[in-house]
């Protein structure tokens, strides 16, 4: 619920920290891509800013909840096999 406070308040989408020529590149892989306009990468990239910070946040609960001050792979996977938002990487983030 704080993302979407923080995303109503925003207003500076120039200011970001994913490279948008590696973003730009990613996009570009997918051979359907013709052409992609100036602002896609940006609001892209904002986009990953936030799934990062929610994955990080949700495994980091896992890292507490069993006491410990380094996050591990494993309260990766505890967090996308507890969200249902994460289920499209069930498959790739191994348990």
């Amino acid at each position: 619920m704080t993302q979407f406070k923080e995303i109503e308040k925003t207003t500076d989408f120039k200011n970001h920290s994913l490279p948008l020529a590696r973003i730009k590149k990613i996009m570009k892989a997918d051979e359907d891509v013709r052409m992609i306009s100036a602002e896609a990468p940006v609001v892209f990239a904002r986009a990953c800013e936030m799934f990062i910070l929610e994955l990080t946040l949700r495994s980091w609960n896992h890292t507490e909840e069993n006491k410990r001050r380094t996050l591990q792979k494993n309260d990766i996977a505890a967090a996308v096999t507890r969200t249902d938002i994460f289920d499209f990487l069930v498959d790739i983030v191994p348990r």
